[in-house]
């Protein structure tokens, strides 16, 4: 099995974007690191972490079925990924969008519920449903190899979430105070992601 190293290109590349696109996981993390500190940010990165292991299982060995009995599904998925994207771009670009460094007020938990509740957000979030379920899949080139194929690029996209979570993790402050005092990017910010995010969507759906 052999993957394509361009489309790993595009791949790491699509990770890093739907990584860095606000959203529950980055909320969490931030606000529960600013309310209760970096132990408790890495605490709850760790279940984050765990809820991707258990999307890249779960996508990983329903891919051959999805493909092989039911395509019409996988149009499906497809489609609303698209429209996932797109609602994500307007959520950047729409007159009063917040930044996820603005803190939620979080009440102070023990480990484990900093673990679990890591997890279900992260389990429960859509954009990395729909990522899994729906971007994932357009660079599966090998239809003999998908549960590999699948495997290799899942650990790709959680090992970016990592390195991107851990360090937003570790200077949620400090960023937050920076763009306190440069509001201005926080405008660029949301207008680059938005853009990207909508060319990304009219990607999948033109992809066949």
């Amino acid at each position: 099995m052999e993957l394509n190293p361009q489309h790993l290109l595009i791949f790491a590349m699509a990770a890093l974007l739907m990584v860095l696109s606000p959203g529950p996981n980055m909320l969490y993390l931030v606000s529960r690191t600013l309310c209760q500190g970096r132990v408790a940010g890495l605490i709850s990165l760790a279940g984050v972490i765990t809820g991707f292991i258990c999307h890249m299982l779960a996508a990983a060995f329903g891919l051959s079925g999805l493909f092989l009995a039911q395509p019409l599904a996988y149009e499906l998925l497809k489609y609303a990924g698209a429209l996932y994207l797109l609602w994500l771009a307007w959520q950047s670009i729409k007159p009063g969008g917040r930044s996820p460094f603005e803190a939620r007020q979080l009440s102070v938990a023990r480990p484990v519920k900093l673990f679990s509740m890591g997890l279900v957000t992260n389990l429960l979030n859509p954009k990395i449903i729909v990522f899994y379920l729906s971007i994932l899949p357009q660079f599966i080139t090998d239809p003999t190899h998908v549960l590999g194929q699948s495997l290799a690029l899942g650990s790709l996209q959680i090992g970016i979430s990592f390195v991107v979570n851990l360090l937003i993790t570790l200077c949620a402050a400090s960023i937050a105070a920076w763009l306190g005092d440069n509001p201005g990017w926080l405008r660029v910010q949301r207008y680059v992601m938005g853009t990207v995010l909508a060319g990304l969507a009219a990607r999948m759906a033109a992809q066949k």
